[in-house]
């Protein structure tokens, strides 16, 4: 039996080498992951996982697992560096796009709050993506943080892992202090890419990201934020990107 979501051969060889397969197990890694990525696109709780992978119980530790690890992370950076090369990109992105999106939560956990402008009760998922809609970061918080005080977090993030970023774009949301804070202390430039009429229509680079947003969405369990943990929020964000990595891959 097979599951559409499960991944190919040659996706499994990409990121095979990040785990120990070598080793007998009762369950194979593979069939472990595959359950990761039922669950991911079905939006389905633990509990309800097909037998067909594994108890859910030892999906659910290996997944536990990787995600204190930071393998997930890993795997995703190992993708992008992929996608990059075989596009004819520099290895390293030099240009980065920021956004956040408020998401309402489903119970209880951590660094919950209300953003007033959304008026959404939940979590924001703050990101910063490449010019071609790759993850470069990512940051779960309560979702009363503006994005202006927020927005040096998330570019922190992405310049500590990429030093070569030279330059970020961004909406209205994160002008004023952080323009100059940012080229302070991170030794980059903030572009704020601005509306100039009410009328919709594409803005330059901002449109990357939400794109990014979009493409996360689409799978169920990031519908909206189930996790009791904002560190397992980012997981799940995490794997969305590597499964639509693999396929832009794999096309």
């Amino acid at each position: 039996m097979n599951y559409a979501t499960d991944i190919s051969d040659s996706q499994w060889q990409i990121i095979e080498k990040f785990f120990d397969s070598a080793r007998k197990r009762k369950h194979d890694l593979r069939k472990i992951w595959n359950g990761i990525q039922y669950l991911l696109k079905s939006g389905c709780q633990w509990r309800m996982l097909p037998q067909y992978y594994a108890p859910w119980q030892t999906v659910y530790y290996y997944y536990r697992t990787w995600k204190y690890a930071g393998v997930f992370e890993i795997i995703l950076d190992e993708i992008t560096y992929r996608i990059r090369i075989t596009s004819g990109k520099k290895a390293k992105p030099t240009a980065c796009i920021i956004d956040s999106q408020s998401v309402k939560t489903t119970g209880g956990g951590f660094c919950l709050g209300y953003d007033a402008g959304k008026k959404t009760k939940g979590r924001k998922r703050h990101l910063a993506v490449d010019t071609m809609g790759n993850l470069l970061s990512v940051q779960v918080h309560s979702a009363s943080l503006q994005d202006r005080n927020s927005g040096e977090g998330i570019l922190a993030q992405a310049k500590k892992k990429y030093g070569s970023l030279k330059v970020a774009f961004a909406d209205g949301g994160y002008g004023g202090q952080l323009e100059e804070k940012v080229k302070s202390k991170l030794g980059m430039e903030l572009k704020i890419v601005r509306k100039m009429k009410d009328a919709f229509y594409v803005l330059p680079k901002r449109w990357i990201v939400e794109r990014t947003i979009a493409w996360i969405n689409n799978d169920r369990r990031n519908s909206k934020d189930y996790e009791y943990s904002p560190l397992s929020s980012e997981a799940m964000i995490h794997l969305s990107m590597i499964k639509l990595g693999l396929n832009r891959i794999f096309k």
